[in-house]
């Protein structure tokens, strides 16, 4: 029986796959066969490799709709297809909200939001046109389902998000599945922006049921789930891969207050 995440022969985009959470996700498709793309402004340091296959870079600025079009169009002139987009893509340094100004927060905005509409829309032309059709996977977070002091700008973009992967689901189906994964705390090489040393981060850990921050690679295990057949049926869903939450602030408030 053909391995249901087996990718060989699949093409796959990765936006700023080349870093962070993205490089966990290129390293799981390239581990399955694929051929993967990734993008950014600036090429990494080393380019993700696995099992025998490196990832494909290609300079681009994911908040330029023309840059956008030129790693599509990338994709198909090298390989005729393009079977799966990952808009993972994102981020924000903690700020504050009263007063940052309004162009960092359209900066946010676009990067966050506004992208992976565009990024969607490129991929979308061409996986209409497949007799397969294609996926798009969409990476969401934590901060966009709860509030996101420090971030504010950030979390409601990932909350769009989340409504644009329902809307799109709907309208480009049957040929087009959307999904999107809700990141929950993920130790990045950016980590201590968020979370401190790494007492920090050990005391951060605590606080989530399964006991770690997420590595990269359980957010690309997802991706490779909802991008395989084994997902055929899944779209518009929102796969919440965040280590079983946070906990609730008022159960260590309600110890504290006993005797």
């Amino acid at each position: 029986m053909k391995d249901p995440l087996g990718f060989a022969g699949k093409v796959v985009i990765v936006t700023g796959g080349g870093k962070g959470v993205g490089i966990g996700i290129t390293t799981r498709f390239l581990e399955a066969g694929a051929d993967v793309i990734i993008c950014g402004r600036s090429a990494p340091e080393g380019l993700p490799a696995a099992s025998g296959k490196e990832a494909i870079f290609i300079e681009a600025d994911v908040k330029d709709i023309e840059q956008i079009e030129k790693v599509v169009q990338a994709a198909v002139h090298r390989f005729g297809r393009l079977d799966c987009l990952v808009n993972n893509a994102g981020g924000s340094p903690p700020v504050d909200a009263a007063s940052v100004s309004p162009r960092f927060s359209a900066s946010i905005l676009a990067l966050n939001l506004t992208a992976p509409l565009w990024f969607s829309q490129a991929a979308n032309r061409v996986m209409q046109e497949q007799a397969e059709g294609g996926c798009i996977v969409n990476i969401a977070s934590v901060s966009g389902t709860r509030p996101s002091p420090g971030t504010a700008a950030y979390g409601a973009a990932k909350a769009g998000l989340l409504n644009l992967t329902q809307t799109l689901a709907v309208e480009w189906a049957p040929r087009v599945r959307v999904n999107a994964v809700t990141a929950g705390l993920i130790k990045t090489e950016k980590a201590h922006m968020h979370y401190g040393d790494e007492e920090g981060i050990a005391s951060v850990e605590k606080t989530i049921p399964l006991g770690r921050l997420a590595n990269p690679t359980d957010i690309g295990d997802v991706c490779l789930f909802l991008a395989s057949p084994l997902s055929s049926y899944v779209s518009g869903a929102n796969i919440l891969t965040h280590g079983g939450g946070e906990r609730p602030a008022f159960m260590d408030a309600a110890k504290n207050t006993r005797p």
